[in-house]
């Protein structure tokens, strides 16, 4: 399994007492494959998500990114480790206003230390792989909103992540772009064999997912597998 959550339980301060935000929650995404957690607001899904990218420690319970258990690393190793493993697709894309498409995917690289030249190959190669090649020179604001999102999910593959957490890809955007970005993640899920996790409220878009797991005050459900 490239993502594996066990047994996590998440609570936060709530006055006198704890708020349970995630109760003994499992799950396991192998490579290549994409499971969609949807629920209403408040259940548990973005503090999910938070734990998947270590970005909260759990009270309890283990987080294994690619057959590392992060149970321990300090600060700066899991830093490194959301840097080489783990991608992210924010809700809002981001992007930096003053830079190209081609040249948001560049800076990834750039904070990685990798060379000026195999990153601009690369970043053309994402672009391309998300139907942007034509438009890697346009800056945020030459772009359509479903054109941003797209650069967003490109940025989180430009290092190769085992993980792929995305975050309300659709919440911006009209029927017809959200089914088009869903389509893709899930199409670049299979291609680059990532561990994907969809965080969404709108199932209208998840008839090709693998899975669909709710989530209800902290608790996750895994029914059958999506049609």
């Amino acid at each position: 399994m490239s993502l594996n959550l066990t047994d996590i339980t998440l609570t936060y301060p709530d006055g006198d007492s704890r708020l349970t935000a995630l109760d003994h929650v499992s799950l396991d995404v192998p490579h290549g494959s994409l499971t969609a957690v949807v629920g209403p607001s408040g259940s548990g899904k973005s503090s999910l998500l938070a734990v998947a990218a270590t970005l909260i420690s759990p009270d309890a319970g283990t987080v294994t990114i690619d057959g590392t258990p992060t149970a321990g690393m300090t600060r700066g190793e899991l830093t490194d480790l959301r840097r080489h493993r783990i991608g992210m697709v924010f809700q809002q894309p981001n992007l930096l206003p003053s830079l190209t498409a081609a040249e948001q995917l560049q800076v990834m690289a750039h904070i990685d230390g990798r060379r000026p030249a195999s990153a601009r190959g690369r970043a053309m190669e994402l672009l391309d792989a998300v139907g942007l090649a034509n438009l890697a020179h346009r800056r945020p604001h030459q772009l359509s909103g479903g054109q941003r999102q797209r650069v967003n999910i490109a940025r989180a593959l430009m290092n190769d992540p085992a993980v792929l957490l995305v975050d309300e890809p659709t919440s911006a955007l009209d029927h017809a772009r959200g089914a088009a970005v869903v389509e893709l993640i899930t199409r670049l899920t299979r291609q680059r064999a990532t561990a994907t996790v969809l965080v969404t409220h709108d199932r209208a878009h998840l008839s090709a997912v693998d899975r669909i797991a709710e989530v209800h005050d902290g608790r996750l459900d895994l029914p059958a597998p999506a049609c």
